[in-house]
């Protein structure tokens, strides 16, 4: 999420007027409020956020914050919107740039990987960890999000097989440098669920140790292991 400075004059009629500041979009405040709230699921106590906490921490009034979001849920739901938007930009990139299938859900799972690690707020997001107690639709929508991705990875790995496939039926024997060999019965259903383990597992691992245990340590060699 892009950074944006914070302002004291963005919400309230019930506060004392602050000095002159630059006043933000409506627009700009929605992604304020999102952007804090990400900040907040930074703490490392496992504390569940409430809109009181939420609004003391922009220094506005509850009602203020009501006024772009109708609810906490739908905070929430943004910023899950938020994550979706910016990992599918990210995915897209790789398989335009990337023409080998394997080597393209490589770079997706490090990509989530070091999304991870670069927004570990967003992490309890994704793990879920941060929505417990709250709409169960929230979760639901955090599962759909994750089909995507499994099935963006089916599509690069059917690829990467389709690749290999033809090279073993020309019978020259050559992998290029586009080319991955695989085995006879690589399965890229099978793969592709066991890599969405792997990276969910790190994400929870990660949120467990408090932020501590990075997502991607040791990331190259077991991503090896588990797409070869």
């Amino acid at each position: 999420m892009q950074p944006i400075r914070k302002h004291d004059d963005d919400v309230t009629e019930d506060q004392p007027a602050a000095p002159r500041a630059t006043r933000l979009k409506p627009g700009e405040r929605r992604v304020h409020i999102l952007q804090t709230l990400a900040e907040m699921l930074e703490a490392p106590k496992n504390e569940k956020i409430t809109t009181a906490a939420l609004a003391a921490r922009l220094g506005v009034s509850e009602a203020a914050l009501y006024r772009h979001f109708a609810s906490k849920a739908q905070m929430f739901e943004g910023l899950i919107e938020f994550i979706e938007q910016t990992l599918f930009g990210l995915i897209n990139q790789i398989i335009a740039k990337e023409p080998n299938g394997v080597l393209q859900a490589r770079a997706i799972a490090l990509t989530l990987l070091n999304f991870s690690a670069k927004n570990p707020g967003m992490t309890r997001v994704l793990t879920c960890e941060a929505l417990v107690g709250e709409h169960e639709r929230l979760t639901e929508r955090v599962n759909q999000l994750l089909e995507r991705v499994e099935a963006s990875l089916k599509q690069c790995l059917r690829l990467g097989l389709m690749d290999a496939s033809s090279h073993h039926a020309a019978g020259t024997g050559h992998t290029g440098a586009d080319t991955i060999p695989l085995p006879a019965d690589y399965d890229p259903v099978v793969r592709a669920s066991l890599l969405l383990s792997y990276i969910i597992g790190r994400w929870h691992r990660f949120v467990r140790s408090g932020f501590s245990r990075a997502p991607i340590e040791q990331a190259d060699a077991q991503l090896r292991l588990i797409l070869q």
